[in-house]
């Protein structure tokens, strides 16, 4: 059974930073590419960053490039978010994501709230 569990969300001020974890089980994490992504209240749930199943490839959203970036630790079945000069438009709930064949796993979701 495929079970994402997100985590490190929070509440930061404009221009701090958050790393976000998503904790993977009941697959074979490795052999996956991983995803981030966010929907803000209203919105469509948009991909934030993806990496390829050893890391070496990366992908970012326009709006993020430059500041967030994605990895992960296959022996620790982990991938990461960090999350660095946090906007207020970065204020979402953040959802760890495996896609294969059409079929999405999401985890429950990250709040991260960027105000002063």
């Amino acid at each position: 059974q495929v079970q994402l569990v997100e985590s490190g969300g929070g509440l930061v001020q404009p221009g701090g930073s958050l790393r976000l974890s998503c904790a993977a089980s009941g697959f074979t994490f490795s052999a996956f590419v991983m995803n981030w992504y966010c929907q803000a209240p209203g919105q469509e749930r948009e991909l934030v960053a993806s990496i390829s199943p050893a890391g070496i490839n990366t992908n970012y959203a326009d709006s993020v490039k430059g500041r967030f970036t994605i990895s992960r630790d296959n022996a620790k079945n982990t991938v990461y978010l960090q999350m660095n000069t946090l906007k207020p438009e970065d204020t979402a709930v953040y959802y760890c994501n495996r896609r294969w064949l059409g079929i999405d796993y999401w985890g429950q979701g990250t709040q991260v709230t960027v105000s002063s």
